[in-house]
């Protein structure tokens, strides 16, 4: 018996001596004050330079887009985004974090949205598809957006080009954290 003790003595002093991982992320604290909640959280994407978080969240009651700054550690509005009792969900961001594309249900079915956090805008860019999309991923400018669509009963990918006249996302753009103050 001795020997056992021994044995899982020295093995539970070793197991402690191991590199435990870094997190950058704080600790889930209350409903809406930073980047865990004691929700549910889905689907991050990080921006190409990883200053952005995109991702979606439970908080509320309701599945949502949320947009965090990983060097300020705090949440960045996204006004027009999220729509009260619609879902959102699926996100990915650009580059610089000007764009985010999402899944919404606005439209009574699930489409394809990009929201410029320039003009806090959001379009759908598969409204006519008459099929099932899901997970929207965009490219680093901005400009090319690929998606799941499943049209005859097996999911295929498409590729949507927003065209040449599409400001597009560069790494080194900043993009403001903060909407305009309406005074």
């Amino acid at each position: 018996m001795g020997v056992v003790y021994l044995v899982f003595t020295v093995v539970l002093g070793l197991s402690s001596c191991q590199p435990q991982p870094l997190s950058l992320a704080p600790p889930p604290q209350g409903l809406g004050a930073t980047l865990n909640s004691n929700r549910s959280e889905y689907h991050p994407r990080l921006s190409y330079n990883g200053r952005y978080l995109v991702f979606a969240s439970d908080r509320e009651a309701q599945r949502r887009i949320l947009l965090y700054d990983v060097q300020r550690r705090q949440l960045i509005p996204l006004p027009g985004l999220n729509q009260p009792g619609i879902l959102q969900d699926q996100p990915d961001i650009s580059a610089d974090g000007r764009y985010i594309v999402y899944v919404s249900e606005q439209q009574g079915k699930p489409d394809i949205f990009v929201y410029d956090r320039q003009n806090f805008q959001a379009q759908a860019i598969t409204r006519h598809v008459l099929a099932t999309v899901r997970h929207p991923t965009i490219s680093g400018n901005g400009r090319f957006i690929a998606f799941e669509v499943n049209r005859n009963g097996q999911w295929d990918v498409e590729i949507y080009d927003r065209g040449v006249g599409v400001e597009l996302s560069t790494p080194d753009a900043l993009i403001p954290t903060v909407p305009p103050s309406e005074d």
